[in-house]
């Protein structure tokens, strides 16, 4: 297969409207809908190392398969595929609808495994995970509190997490929705709220920076159950159902029990846990109550909101300062300006 014409999914997202392209990637979603008419569409995400791609493929378009190098036409409805985490090449436009953009998916040809395997598009934290591991392990260091740092040692590293952890994604879409996107989270995540913690500190606010590094590492291990990989995130029905604070709040105290935790310090950490997406309607059972539970999900939020910032504008066309409405934060972003 030639890849004259191919472009990465990036690539692709800053074309103009009206421009016609050519990707190849992961199927890392795909859900059948009816349209008013009663005829059958696709809402298809396609991923590469790149970027992600959400798609119409409509009844009209054309699928087929390359498996085996024999190209033939396949119905989706009755060919017994499921398509999510296969690998296809798709060719697509690009669309306005409703003063938004929109990419139409408009031939999607079923790739060779074993000559595309799925992994090859499969995204990845920019920070290599060598780095990640050293800078996981020296918060980890820096915690005074001997029983608390013993604690959360044995967490991750005794108790078989580590393995695990160090290469899953903190979402299936959004933000760090990648490989290793987890620690990447919770690295940043702990060195933010550290370092917001100590500058408070100076400022004579009683906050305890050991509770608020080991709150950050720890806060997100419910997304372990939460989601899997296919080899593109997904959402377990678990993740669904109950969701990761709920789970990791349950991992958390089956540990702290095993441990033999402090009760206080359970309590402390328990509650960053419970509270850090900040609002009950943000998902959170519980409210921060204590410096420490304000300044880990103040780290959290942010860091959410600058790696979906990062994504979309990454996304834009060169001459475009500003997305489109993002539903999931409640408004457009700005690319900013540059001083440089």
């Amino acid at each position: 297969m030639t890849m004259k014409n191919i472009l990465s999914i990036r690539e692709a997202k800053q074309l103009p409207k009206n421009s016609d392209f050519e990707v190849m990637g992961l199927i890392s979603r795909l859900t059948r809908r009816i349209d008013r008419n009663d005829n059958p569409f696709w809402e298809m995400t396609l991923s590469d190392p790149s970027a992600d791609i959400d798609g119409k493929v409509w009844s009209v378009s054309n699928w087929r398969s390359n498996q085996g190098g024999d190209d033939f036409p396949i119905d989706p409805d009755n060919c017994g595929l499921r398509f999510e985490g296969l690998s296809v090449k798709i060719k697509g436009r690009i669309a306005e609808f409703r003063d938004q953009i929109q990419y139409n998916f408009d031939e999607i040809v079923l790739l060779d495994q074993d000559e595309y395997p799925p992994k090859l598009f499969t995204r990845r934290s920019p920070v290599k995970p060598e780095v990640l591991e050293e800078l996981f392990i020296s918060l980890i260091t820096e915690i005074s509190n001997e029983q608390l740092r013993n604690f959360v040692d044995a967490v991750f590293f005794r108790h078989g997490l580590w393995e695990k952890f160090k290469t899953w994604p903190a979402a299936f879409t959004l933000h760090h929705a990648y490989t290793s996107g987890l620690l990447e989270h919770s690295v940043s995540v702990a060195i933010g709220a550290r370092d917001m913690a100590k500058h408070y500190a100076a400022f004579m606010i009683p906050v305890n920076i050991d509770l608020v590094i080991a709150g950050s590492l720890l806060h997100d291990i419910g997304k372990l159950e939460a989601y899997t990989v296919n080899p593109a995130p997904q959402v377990t029905v678990s993740g669904t159902v109950i969701e990761h604070i709920t789970m990791g709040y349950g991992m958390f105290m089956k540990f702290a029990e095993a441990e033999h935790l402090d009760n206080d310090l359970a309590a402390a950490i328990g509650h960053i846990i419970v509270s850090h997406h900040g609002k009950r309607e943000y998902g959170s059972p519980a409210i921060p109550m204590t410096p420490e539970a304000f300044i880990v999900s103040a780290a959290d939020d942010v860091d959410f909101k600058l790696s979906f910032w990062k994504a979309q504008i990454d996304a834009l066309n060169a001459d475009t300062d500003f997305t489109e409405y993002l539903s999931a934060i409640d408004r457009r972003l700005w690319r900013g300006i540059n001083l440089s």
